[in-house]
């Protein structure tokens, strides 16, 4: 059986979340899942291990520049390229006509998909959560987890010389816009602490964005140089086996965070302009947010309200 998901959310958390659904679903009709998602997504780097996802297939769709995908045209490509696959089921997690036609269109018989005309305050979990129940009776409660091989631990293991007495930490300094990038004087402060009590080695996670190099510099320059191993050439396949290694992460609401807890590593989310939805979906997570706020949500703006101590003390607990 061919099994097509259509998740066109733009970003690595957005993906992962809807993991369990997926996983779900394969295992309800034993067969791994074509996944169709947006590049943004990053998807083929992470779930290229992940057995239950069969091939990703990319949505050409770019707000900035017309990609193959957009407007009635790019349907028409879409359809074009689904129809070779020659599903037999497709589930969309979203309430778009524009998707459920080109479903239609590309000739696939079984059509699952969210109750057309409804996005508007959709719950992304909850949604997610009942359309799996009302159309296959499951109940998905499971956290989001993504496979990678020993073997592939191994040589990160050699290649990084990551000594395995350290307490290794992931620090996701990085974020996907300046409200939610945790100041560099936060990060030092927390490794301070633990420097004091531990033998660590840090690797911060982050990209290219001049602000974010900016906040990665602030720590290199620091006296925990020596201390530290960055990540922000490393393609993020590369990263995960080194992510997978870590004793714990402490991380801002960015895609690193997301991908830490969904290889089982306790991850610390510093929830400063965001949904709390997104950093307590999983086990793994547990969320800091803002000193004076009693929930977290978009325009909160509280990167510089996170608190250092309360950051040490939920290590402390992890550790403990």
């Amino acid at each position: 059986m061919k099994i097509l998901a259509i998740q066109n959310r733009m970003g690595i958390g957005d993906t992962v979340i809807f993991l369990p659904y997926i996983k779900a679903i394969s295992q309800k009709f034993n067969s791994p899942i074509s996944l169709l998602v947006k590049e943004s997504s990053k998807a083929d780097q992470y779930l290229n291990e992940t057995d239950y996802i069969n091939e990703i297939i990319i949505l050409d769709r770019n707000k900035e520049s017309e990609g193959k995908h957009d407007g009635i045209l790019g349907s028409l490509n879409l359809i074009k390229e689904l129809k070779r696959y020659k599903f037999d089921k497709v589930f969309i997690f979203n309430s778009s006509l524009r998707f459920n036609l080109i479903a239609k269109l590309s000739k696939i018989p079984i059509i699952f998909q969210y109750p057309l005309f409804k996005k508007t305050n959709q719950h992304i979990i909850n949604t997610a959560k009942n359309f799996i129940k009302t159309n296959l009776d499951l109940q998905v409660d499971e956290d989001p987890k993504i496979q990678i091989s020993l073997k592939s631990v191994s040589k990160a293991i050699e290649r990084h010389k990551i000594d395995e007495n350290n307490l290794n930490i992931l620090l996701g300094i990085g974020g996907s816009g300046p409200t939610k990038r945790i100041p560099a004087e936060t990060f030092l402060k927390v490794m301070e602490r633990i420097v004091d009590q531990k033998k660590c080695h840090f690797f911060l996670a982050t990209g290219k964005d001049e602000d974010e190099q900016i906040i990665l510099n602030q720590i290199l320059e620091s006296k925990f140089k020596k201390l530290c191993t960055s990540l922000d050439s490393f393609s993020i396949k590369d990263t995960l086996p080194i992510i997978k290694k870590c004793s714990f992460a402490v991380c801002n609401d960015t895609g690193f965070g997301h991908l830490s807890a969904a290889l089982n590593v306790k991850t610390i989310m510093l929830m400063a302009d965001a949904p709390l939805m997104y950093g307590n979906y999983s086990s793994k997570m547990f969320p800091i947010i803002p000193d004076g706020e009693k929930t977290v949500g978009h325009n909160t703006r509280g990167k510089d309200k996170i608190n250092p101590s309360k950051i040490y003390q939920k290590i402390q607990e992890i550790l403990d």
